[in-house]
């Protein structure tokens, strides 16, 4: 049979047995009730865990609204309106509640940026400003020694909502909830200590219980202190298709299970050979955000398989820390041992990538030079199909095969 898979802006075609192929992992075909601004107006209006927002926030209070920064999908300005009629309905004045975008570790937002995120009425009625690492007040410790150093205009609030998007995450297990408090508003430091816990077997896509990023930066967002959440689920053309509101740890485990219905993918056992793409452009266009996919592939391998990893990185590697870690690294493995103590947001990325080396071998089909991706760790392919008819011949004509066309939104798991 034949399946194709995204590359750059053509794909990647590749021809096999069908008795050899266990499954093509593809998004739960779901019919979703609400969509867009109807789906944020029902969950403000039906929260889990908690009372409605307008009978929780209270006239006189500092309210801080804490959204994602540029670099994330979420749309704010379909949020946001729906949360400022709850605040304006409990007697609360525009002039008393700031939004905060999270910048975590990215740069700061251009006032055209900040307009685009929040929507003009927003940007025009209530403060919006940038998080500030620079101007942080330390809080507490957590039990794993994470500093709890949250900036000023969140810390110093007397109610905190929190917006996010939630999706599946390689170590905090899935983005949303309380990671718009730890690592949206700390500091380099901050999420440093928490991110290098990411080395734990526990810490991967899909985990939530015993996965020490998630508990640790559950608990940092407990020592801040998190009043309300607005989380939404998106569909892959980014358009919100389910949300929930309310408590900051409920609702956010109501919108994991949602999105495990929609993404999370039964396959009936590992495969030996395991074909994966990021679907691509614009999500291949280099190794930094194709890595996501490989992620995720990972769970669908067994050990001394082969991930065949499909994407063309016009751009190359895509980050310069995650480069210069990759370059520079003298064995794959010297990467996950300087994780543990060096951690470097884009080193991490590189890190990850040397934790799946340890289990399965990697080929990459891609644009890049044949020898510089060898010097990476990685064994170059000229297409998907000599990757597949290399792999065949390493593991015997009845090797097994999964097909992850959208690998980084699908999240293969064991179904038994």
């Amino acid at each position: 049979m034949q399946l194709e898979f995204g590359y750059g802006n053509g794909v990647q075609t590749v021809e096999l047995p069908q008795e050899n192929l266990l499954g093509v992992l593809h998004a739960a075909p779901i019919e979703h009730e609400r969509r867009g601004t109807d789906a944020v107006s029902w969950a403000l209006a039906h929260p889990i865990g908690s009372a409605p927002l307008h009978q929780l926030a209270r006239p006189g209070q500092r309210i801080t609204i804490v959204t994602s920064d540029i670099t994330r999908p979420l749309p704010s300005y379909q949020i946001l309106p729906g949360v400022l009629d709850e605040l304006y309905r409990a007697g609360v004045r525009p002039e008393d509640i700031t939004v905060v975008l999270a910048l975590g570790s990215h740069r700061r937002h251009t006032p055209e940026e900040v307009i685009r995120l929040v929507g003009r009425e927003c940007y025009e009625t209530v403060r919006c400003v940038d998080s500030d690492a620079a101007d942080c007040i330390h809080l507490g410790d957590t039990a794993h020694g994470t500093p709890v150093d949250i900036t000023r205009a969140v810390a110093e609030a007397d109610f905190r909502i929190c917006l996010g998007n939630i999706e599946f995450h390689y170590f905090a297990g899935y983005s949303g909830g309380t990671k718009a408090i730890m690592p949206g508003v700390s500091t380099p430091l901050a999420i440093q200590a928490n991110h290098r816990l990411m080395v734990s077997p526990l810490a991967c896509a899909g985990r939530l219980d015993g996965n020490p990023v998630r508990e640790d930066l559950e608990e940092a967002a407990a020592i801040c202190g998190v009043d309300f959440i607005v989380n939404v689920v998106l569909d892959e053309h980014k358009q919100i298709v389910y949300a929930m509101a309310g408590d900051v740890t409920l609702a956010h485990r109501a919108g994991c299970a949602y999105l495990d219905r929609m993404y999370r993918c039964p396959i009936p056992e590992k495969a030996d050979i395991v074909l994966v793409s990021q679907g691509g452009a614009p999500k291949d266009a280099n190794l930094y955000q194709t890595q996501k996919a490989l992620d995720n592939a990972k769970h669908a391998v067994k050990d001394g398989g082969t991930i065949i990893l499909i994407g063309a990185c016009p751009e190359g590697l895509g980050s310069k820390t995650f480069s210069d870690w990759l370059l520079a690294a003298p064995t794959a493995h010297s990467m996950v041992e300087r994780i543990s103590h060096d951690f470097q947001l884009g080193g991490h990325k590189a890190a990850a990538i040397a934790m799946v080396l340890e289990r399965a071998s990697i080929d990459l089909v891609s644009e890049m030079d044949d020898d510089f991706v060898r010097r990476i760790f990685l064994e170059p392919k000229p297409s998907a199909q000599a990757a597949l008819d290399a792999a065949f011949r390493k593991y015997g004509p009845s090797a097994t095969v999964l097909a992850m066309p959208h690998g980084g939104s699908t999240l293969p798991y064991l179904h038994t």
